[in-house]
C-alpha cells in the first residue's frame, strides 16, 4: 500500500513537471503575426505551424478579408474555392493535392478544420494569388507583399549561391513569343487584323510591366513567314490558310510596337523544320516541300529540309537575310531545330553526294554541315548589319560526362552534340555566334539534369570567349508534376543562382503566355526580383 501511494505521488509530481514545462513553453512561444504590405491582419483564430511539414495555417477569414479574395466553403465536400483576379484555387480537406487554374498541384498540407474555423496554408494560397511571402523565424512574423508595395529583405537567402542583388537593366530579360504554340496570335484572332494587333500590344505591356526588356518572336515556324516574303509563303496562323496575305505586315508592326516600349526585338527562326506533319496537303504552291521535294526528308511524321544539301542551307540563309536586310531587328535567333533527335533520318543520297570530308562517320559529316551553316549565316548577318546580335538556343545538355569526360554531370536522354548534331562547343570557341542561350529547362532538384550543374557547365564553356551566355528558363513547367516545379520560387532561385557568374548576361523565358498567365504567382516574384 505504501509503495502504491508513493507511486501515485511520483506520477503526480512528474505530471506536474510536464504541465509546468508545457505552460512555460506556451508562454514563451510568440503568437504568429501576419502583415500585408506593412499592415497587420487580424485573425480570430491564431495561425499555427504544422509540425514536420513546417506549414503555417491561417483561418480562411484572413484570405477573404485580408487578401481581398472571394472564398467559398462547401461543407458537403469539405472543399474551399478561392478566387482573386484570374486565379482560382481549390483545396479539399484530407487531400494532398490542390488545383490552381485547373492544374493539379501537390500539397504539403491541405485545408483543415480547427475550432470551427477553416484553416488553409498561407504560403501556398498567397503565392498562387501573386503575393510574395516572407517568414521571419525569430520574430514569428509573416509578411505578405503585393506587387503594389516594395518587398522587404528576407530573413535568410531563398536560394543557393548568388548575391541576392537586383540585376542590372543591361542584362537580357527576354521572352519567347511562339506563333505555333499559342502565344500569338490566338486561334480566335485568325483573319482579324485588329484583334491580332491588340493581342500583341497587350502582351508587350504585360511583359514590360514584369521586367521583360526583349522579345524573341517566331517569324519562321515551318519554312514560312509572318511577313511578306519573296521566298516563302505566309504562315497559316494569320489567316487559317498558308500563303494567304493577312492584309498587313505583322513583322513591321511588331518591331515598331516593341521599340515604342523600349523593348528589343529579336527575329526567331526555326531553320530546318519544314512542316509539322508528313502531309503536303494545305501547303502553299511556293512552300519548299513543293518547290524542292528533293531537299525534304520525312522523319517521324514531320518534314525537314536536309542540312546536308548546300543549296538547301543557302536557301535558309537567304530567307533569314531577307529579314535582316528589310527590317530594323535587334537580333537573329535560332532554336535547336537542326537534325531531329532520336529518329531515323534518311540522308543517304546527300551523304554520298556531298561528303567533302571523305569521312565514314555520318555524325561527323552532319555536324560539319551545321557548322558550315552557323558560320556562314553569322558572316552574312554581320557583313550587312554588324550591330545585329546573332545567337542560338541549343538543347540544354551538350554531352553527358559518361560519354565525354568534358561534358556535364548529367544523364540526359537527349544531347545537342550526339542527338541533334549541334557542335555548340565549336560555335562558342570559334566565336561564330554572339551569344548562346541553352534551354536549361530543369529544376534545381531534378537529379538527371540538375539546373545548377548544367549552368555551371555552360558558364565554364563560354569563359575566356566573347560569346555571351543567356539562360533559357521554363516557366511553362510551373505547376506540372515534374520534380521541382510546385512553386514559382523555383524560377527566382535559378535567377539568383545565375548571379554567381559574370559570364551570364541574362535570361530568356519560354514562353510569353507562361509569363502573362502568372503561373503560381510568378509575376509578383519577378517584379520583386527585378526591383519593380
Amino acid at each position: 500500500m505504501k509503495f502504491r501511494n508513493g507511486l501515485i505521488l511520483l506520477l503526480i509530481f512528474v505530471l506536474g513537471l510536464q504541465t509546468a514545462g508545457l505552460s512555460a513553453q506556451a508562454a514563451s512561444q510568440k503568437e504568429i503575426d501576419i502583415y500585408l504590405d506593412g499592415q497587420r491582419l487580424e485573425s480570430d483564430v491564431s495561425p499555427y505551424i504544422l509540425p514536420k511539414v513546417n506549414v503555417t495555417m491561417v483561418p480562411l477569414r484572413v484570405i477573404s478579408e485580408g487578401l481581398g479574395a472571394s472564398v467559398l466553403w462547401t461543407q458537403a465536400s469539405r472543399t474551399v474555392t478561392i478566387k482573386k483576379s484570374e486565379s482560382v484555387i481549390t483545396m479539399t480537406s484530407g487531400r494532398q493535392q490542390a488545383t490552381v487554374d485547373g492544374i493539379a498541384v501537390d500539397l504539403d498540407a491541405s485545408v483543415e478544420l480547427k475550432k470551427g474555423r477553416v484553416m488553409v496554408p498561407i504560403r501556398f494560397v498567397s503565392e498562387n494569388l501573386g503575393i510574395t511571402v516572407n517568414w521571419n523565424q525569430s520574430e514569428q512574423t509573416i509578411r505578405l507583399t503585393t506587387g503594389d508595395a516594395p518587398i522587404p529583405d528576407p530573413a535568410t537567402p531563398a536560394n543557393p549561391g548568388g548575391t541576392g542583388s537586383t540585376p542590372s537593366t543591361d542584362d537580357m530579360r527576354g521572352a519567347w513569343i511562339s506563333t505555333v504554340n499559342g502565344d500569338w496570335p490566338s486561334s480566335s484572332a485568325k483573319g482579324n487584323v485588329e484583334k491580332q494587333k491588340l493581342e500583341y500590344t497587350q502582351q508587350l505591356d504585360t511583359l514590360k510591366g514584369m521586367g521583360i526588356n526583349a522579345v524573341f518572336v517566331q517569324v519562321r515556324a515551318n519554312a514560312d513567314a509572318i511577313y511578306p516574303s519573296g521566298l516563302v509563303p505566309w504562315n497559316s496562323v494569320l489567316t487559317g490558310t498558308q500563303g494567304k496575305d493577312p492584309g498587313y505586315d505583322p513583322l513591321a508592326f511588331m518591331i515598331e510596337e516593341a521599340h515604342k516600349r523600349g523593348l528589343e526585338f529579336h527575329a526567331w527562326f526555326n531553320p530546318f523544320r519544314a512542316t509539322n506533319s508528313a502531309s503536303t496537303t494545305g501547303l502553299a504552291a511556293n512552300h519548299v516541300s513543293k518547290l524542292h521535294p528533293d531537299w525534304i526528308v520525312n522523319a517521324s511524321g514531320k518534314q525537314y529540309i536536309n542540312p546536308g544539301i548546300p543549296e538547301a542551307r543557302q536557301h535558309i540563309i537567304d530567307t533569314i537575310m531577307e529579314v535582316v536586310n528589310q527590317y530594323d531587328i535587334d537580333g537573329v535567333h535560332l532554336d535547336d531545330y537542326f537534325y531531329p533527335s532520336n529518329v531515323t533520318f534518311n540522308d543517304d543520297a546527300a551523304f554520298k553526294a556531298y561528303n567533302t570530308l571523305n569521312t565514314k562517320d555520318r555524325a561527323e559529316w552532319r555536324r560539319d554541315n551545321i557548322n558550315q551553316f552557323v558560320k556562314q549565316l553569322g558572316e552574312s548577318i554581320h557583313q550587312v548589319k554588324a550591330g545585329v546580335e546573332y545567337g542560338i538556343s541549343p538543347f540544354g545538355v551538350w554531352r553527358n560526362k559518361a560519354v565525354d569526360i568534358t561534358g556535364s554531370d548529367t544523364k540526359a536522354g537527349v544531347t545537342a552534340y550526339d542527338s541533334m548534331n549541334a557542335d555548340v562547343r565549336t560555335w562558342i570557341k570559334q566565336e561564330w555566334i554572339d551569344y548562346v542561350a541553352p534551354q536549361v529547362y530543369w529544376s534545381m532538384t531534378l537529379s538527371a539534369a540538375r539546373y545548377d550543374k548544367v549552368v555551371d557547365w555552360w558558364a565554364n564553356e563560354v569563359a575566356n570567349t566573347d560569346v555571351k551566355l543567356y539562360i533559357g528558363h521554363s516557366p511553362y513547367k510551373l505547376g506540372t508534376p515534374e520534380v521541382g516545379w510546385q512553386t514559382s520560387q523555383e524560377i527566382i532561385d535559378q535567377l539568383v543562382y545565375n548571379e554567381k557568374y559574370d559570364t551570364i548576361k541574362g535570361d530568356i523565358y519560354f514562353s510569353s503566355q507562361y509569363l502573362t498567365k502568372n503561373p503560381l504567382g510568378l509575376i509578383a516574384r519577378l517584379k520583386a526580383y527585378y526591383g519593380l
